[in-house]
């Protein structure tokens, strides 16, 4: 058995992992391909680990949180502000076996991004350099749009681009502590769920922090 599997066996015992795909997409993709080579051997502990630029790429439990929260499924299209390694994105993708589209404000990240995820042989993702608080308009409206930054509200851009009925996924607080939020567009109004306490790096951007 591969650490891999014994992560991911863990995880669904804890709970953290419950759908069939999402369970096969954390089976399926290599964590170690979207870490810097001093850090590959530590791919299946559950923790953050540090990816450069000051960022990190989340805990395993907190990407199996993230996709079951989103309720992912085959066809949807999918945003992702905060590109990162490019780990998040390739598991989304594994799962809608569609194109994602994920925002990352950092030049030097993205560019290491893309060659984590051509690693990983992961075609179906990608990652434009820009604001992430201003959403992808080129390719909205979105099923789910998934954050993977702490934001101190919700950037209207993304309720703007997310599509009637679809949802979106974000950790709203301060720089330090946050609390995952569901969001469900409906016609006239939104809906918000609470999901739990979570500390992600902060959304930077003209509708969230200032950098």
């Amino acid at each position: 058995m591969t650490g891999r599997d014994t992560l991911v066996g863990r995880l669904i015992s804890l709970g953290y992992l419950k759908t069939p795909a999402v369970i096969n997409a954390m089976r399926s993709v290599k964590r170690e391909f979207f870490l810097p080579s001093d850090f590959e051997r530590y791919a299946y502990e559950d923790s953050p680990l540090p990816i450069g630029s000051e960022q990190t790429i989340s805990a395993p439990h907190m990407v199996a949180i993230m996709c079951e929260a989103a309720a992912l499924a085959e066809g949807q299209n999918v945003l992702e502000i905060g590109a990162g390694s490019g780990y998040h994105a390739c598991v989304t993708t594994h799962i809608t076996k569609t194109t994602v589209y994920s925002v990352e404000r950092l030049t030097e990240l993205a560019r290491s991004a893309r060659a984590n995820l051509n690693r990983a042989g992961c075609s179906d993702v990608t990652v434009i350099v820009g604001d992430g608080t201003e959403g992808y308009e080129k390719e909205a409206p979105y099923d789910r749009i998934i954050v993977t930054a702490g934001a101190p509200n919700i950037p209207q851009p993304l309720l703007d681009q997310l599509k009637v009925g679809g949802k979106l996924l974000i950790p709203i607080g301060s720089r330090t502590s946050q609390e995952l939020t569901r969001i469900t567009k409906l016609e006239n109004r939104i809906e918000s769920e609470e999901m739990g306490g979570c500390i992600f790096v902060p959304l930077i951007g003209s509708h969230g922090w200032p950098g």
